[in-house]
């Protein structure tokens, strides 16, 4: 399995790349975004490791640019951890997930895995399940032709469990990618926007899109 990692701090980006290898991952580095979409464009990867803050274009531009021209490797996003505007914006044109600085290596190799395991497939922009359809970039979502208005939070949430259809997510794991990893509520939070949107996507429609899976969280089923 090949991973590149797109890091311009010439120390983090050579920890990183150690570190993947010792993982057992062939690891390539990129230290600006020309240079990164320059190597995916040559060569396949099975997963890209990408810091958003980049000192040409940023990972946002390279994400961009990648998926115009076909290039469906999983990207994994290295943001801020108060850059929630950015992490948005890189869901938004194509990225994977995200993954806030600074991290701890277990979770990051972890999601890599995850991404290895989904492998490359072309993943458009609009999010279709039957006659549900989520558009991230229009921020809108229809069902049977009808547009449905959904909240903030509750378009982000679906659009989470959209993007990772037939997976059991917890409710700790949906609040750091929805609320972000700092809300400190109850996660009771997560049950409320659920219900919220059961209401408006599936029962004037007669459908079961979220499954509750008991002790776990929330599954998307379509």
């Amino acid at each position: 399995m090949r991973v590149l990692v797109v890091e311009d701090a010439p120390k983090l980006r050579l920890i990183l790349e150690s570190r993947l290898r010792g993982e057992g991952y062939a690891v390539d580095g990129a230290a600006t975004g020309m240079e990164a979409v320059r190597s995916a464009l040559a060569d396949p990867y099975d997963a890209i490791v990408l810091d958003l803050r980049l000192p040409d274009v940023d990972g946002v531009e390279v994400c961009t640019r990648l998926r115009q021209v076909g290039c469906w490797s999983p990207i994994l996003m290295l943001t801020a951890r108060d850059g929630v505007d950015d992490r948005v914006r890189g869901l938004d044109v194509g990225a994977d997930d995200y993954l806030t600085k600074p991290f701890a290596f277990p979770e990051l190799f972890a999601r890599v895995r995850a991404l290895v395991r989904r492998g490359v497939a072309e993943r458009p922009s609009e999010l279709v399940s039957g006659d549900l359809a989520l558009d991230p970039g229009e921020r809108t979502v229809f069902r049977a032709g009808h547009r449905i208005d959904l909240t903030v939070r509750e378009f982000a949430l679906l659009e989470y469990l959209m993007r990772h259809p037939g997976v059991a997510i917890g409710r700790d794991r949906l609040i750091a990618h929805v609320w972000d990893g700092r809300y400190q509520g109850d996660s009771n939070i997560v049950d409320v926007n659920i219900r919220g949107i059961r209401g408006k996507i599936d029962r004037p429609f007669a459908r079961h899109s979220i499954e509750t899976v008991r002790g776990v969280g929330y599954r998307f089923v379509g």
